[in-house]
């Protein structure tokens, strides 16, 4: 019987080189909602174009604010590609994602007119994962794909780090083999419609996009900057994922120090090293993140959030707020609820690049 974690986060919480994980602090918080809606088997030429995610979320999360979209390849070898980009080659076990739902290309053998996946959702999504057969007689190539929807302003913490395309080999390790041929045999499964199918299915992709984002941090580049990479150090990764697991917490830079074992020069300079601010600065930051996501999704009074995010004051919280989002929390909530979400405000630097 097949065994899945609790949650994505308790799946990312393994051990990356001994440090408390900060992935898994964040997506206890992002709210991942996973599901796989499309398995095919094209045989060479064949093309299949998928649009941006704001035309596939309605179909395949209505309410989704935002929509990640990603390909697994399961058999044979194909490529993608942006609408105006290079390409990528795969082969079987690689997962390319495209986090910000750009549109794109997937296709093999000579050019030929690709499917639109615009004209064929309605279709796509009432077959469920039957599978799709399509092409020319040759090569055979096997892939499912998938979607992850998100809470777009606290996702922004990883997505923002994350180029528009980027592929994965998910075969490197046990774990990642196991999720492939887990999915596979449920795709396959004749009766994966039946009750409580469609779940395991979606906790599956869930997992899957989370180690997909565990073997890309640790590809990086030993000189990268950025959040990716800031989780992958080991100071300041223990810091961020301090302040994701307790934002509330009084912390100070010398207890942060502390508890991640250096001083306090060391880490506002490892930390400006990765994110361009300091580590209060980040804090301040990801609580004003947090009220937001709480006066769009909660009912509680703005004072109550407040207190919930760290501020020992409402008004110490407007301030800040109205600072960060150019307009105070009740406005920011009614604008929300009639569609007009104002954003943060710019700031100077890529803070989250990388």
């Amino acid at each position: 019987m097949m065994t899945l974690p609790q949650s994505p986060g308790a799946f990312a919480g393994r051990p990356m080189g001994g440090q408390m994980d900060v992935l898994s602090e964040v997506l206890k918080v992002v709210k991942l909602q996973g599901a796989l809606f499309y398995q095919g088997e094209f045989s060479s030429p064949w093309g299949f174009y998928s649009p941006p995610s704001s035309t596939v979320a309605p179909y395949v999360a209505p309410g989704a604010r935002h929509v990640i979209i990603y390909h697994l390849v399961t058999g044979g070898r194909a490529s993608a590609r942006l609408v105006d980009g290079q390409r990528i080659i795969l082969q079987a076990g690689d997962i390319v994602i495209f986090p910000h739902g750009d549109a794109h290309f997937l296709e093999n053998g000579p050019a030929v007119k690709a499917m639109d996946m615009v004209k064929e959702l309605a279709r796509i999504l009432s077959q469920g994962l039957k599978l799709s057969r399509q092409g020319g007689g040759g090569e055979v190539t096997k892939f499912v794909c998938g979607f992850m929807a998100c809470e777009p302003l606290l996702s922004q913490v990883f997505l923002s780090g994350l180029p528009p395309v980027f592929k994965v080999s998910i075969r490197g390790d046990a774990s990642g083999r196991w999720l492939e041929d887990s999915i596979r045999f449920s795709v396959n499964e004749t009766d994966a419609s039946r009750a409580g199918g469609e779940a395991v299915l979606a906790k599956l992709s869930e997992v899957l996009f989370v180690e997909t984002l565990r073997i890309y941090i640790a590809q990086l580049p030993a000189e990268q900057t950025g959040w990716l990479a800031g989780a992958r150090d080991l100071e300041v990764g223990k810091t961020l994922a301090l302040m994701h697991r307790n934002p509330a917490h009084p912390w100070t830079i010398a207890a942060l120090a502390a508890e991640a074992g250096v001083s306090r020069s060391v880490l506002a300079e490892r930390f400006r090293h990765y994110l361009k601010e300091p580590p209060m600065a980040y804090l301040t930051r990801w609580r004003l993140q947090l009220g937001a996501q709480m006066l769009t999704s909660t009912s509680y009074s703005v004072a109550q959030i407040a207190s919930e995010v760290g501020y020992e004051s409402e008004a110490s919280f407007n301030r800040a707020f109205k600072r960060e989002f150019t307009v105070p929390p009740a406005r920011f909530r009614t604008q929300s609820r009639s569609g007009h979400t104002t954003g943060p405000a710019k700031r100077s630097d890529s803070v989250n690049r990388g």
